[in-house]
């Protein structure tokens, strides 16, 4: 049995990866939502957080001013994702709760996963894929299935981050045409060829429009009828940043409409997204469930510096990656 005496008690809002589990284990006593596919429920959350020093979420869980208030104890809270909109983070900072975060770890992958959605969108290979099995392939034929090319296409970057800066480094082994738009200039990108556009100018050079910007009130349906109506009618967006940037219902009209011609998203304004939302019916859409991070390595990297995070809170050591 294990000797839990003295050890800081953790509730983990979910089953994580092995070498996290047993790293937080040696350090902390700890307690687990045993379901891995499913989020915690709020009324467990509650009861669980009681006694807790330190909470270890996922994006899906909602760590508002109630759940912070239940937790007496509560000296952080660690989240397995670079992306911390789920929590009250003024709540947290009031109590002098620490807040950490997974950034940097996940950038390469979620780039990767930001270039496959062009690469399916442009070539139509979900629709190409559905085409054989609802037996549409009858012959070769001149334009059947026929995409777009991805080399010397523009590729307009909206928030050039960590994942905005890695995408520019795919687009290159393309040559593709790479501008960007961000709240801060990017003079070492721009010095090495990629341009700075206002966003309306962006929106209306460009082949693609990847979406690199975190969830907050200024993003808000960032991308809205506005947007689109500027965007060429061969226009791509790709979206793996949050789904509150782009307004669906705004997207949905662009698609039927063809005022831009396709939308590759790994996230939706509501997850898990309603199998009845209307973008999930359309041919131009290639939908994924929030995958953006989901390689076996990148996972399991972010599972360590969560559990790596909260071990040093707890024992009074600074962390590596606060919420700032």
């Amino acid at each position: 049995m294990m000797n839990t005496a003295g050890k800081k008690k953790v509730f983990v809002t979910r089953l994580i990866p092995g070498a996290a589990l047993e790293y937080l284990q040696e350090s902390c006593e700890c307690r687990f939502f045993e379901r891995e596919n499913e989020p915690v429920p709020q009324a467990v959350l509650l009861k669980e957080v009681a006694d807790a020093a330190g909470l270890y979420c996922m994006l899906s869980d909602r760590i508002d001013a109630a759940v912070i208030d239940a937790a007496p104890h509560l000296k952080v809270i660690s989240t397995m994702a670079v992306g911390f909109d789920h929590i009250d983070v003024a709540a947290a900072a009031r109590r002098k709760i620490t807040v950490t975060h997974t950034p940097g770890v996940l950038t390469e992958t979620t780039a990767d996963l930001a270039f496959a959605l062009i690469m399916a969108t442009s070539r139509r290979l979900i629709e190409a894929n559905r085409a054989i099995y609802n037996g549409q392939w009858k012959t070769w034929a001149p334009l059947f299935m026929a995409g777009r090319d991805i080399h010397g296409a523009a590729l307009g970057i909206i928030g050039l981050g960590r994942i905005g800066q890695a995408m520019v480094r795919r687009a290159r082994g393309f040559g593709m045409r790479v501008c960007y738009y961000s709240r801060q200039r990017r003079e070492e990108a721009e010095a090495e060829g990629v341009s700075y556009l206002p966003l309306d100018d962006l929106l209306q050079y460009s082949d693609f429009i990847s979406l690199h910007v975190p969830a907050t009130a200024e993003t808000s349906q960032l991308i809205s009828t506005r947007e689109f109506n500027m965007m060429k009618p061969t226009a791509v967006l790709i979206n793996t940043a949050r789904g509150s940037v782009v307004d669906e219902e705004a997207l949905f009209a662009a698609l039927v409409s063809g005022q831009i011609r396709a939308a590759g998203l790994d996230v939706f304004a509501e997850e898990p997204v309603n199998l009845e939302h209307p973008l999930l019916h359309l041919p131009n859409v290639v939908a994924l469930p929030h995958i953006g991070s989901a390689s076996v390595e990148t996972r399991n990297k972010m599972a360590i510096i969560a559990a790596e995070d909260m071990v040093a809170v707890l024992a009074g050591h600074p962390p590596q990656f606060p919420v700032k």
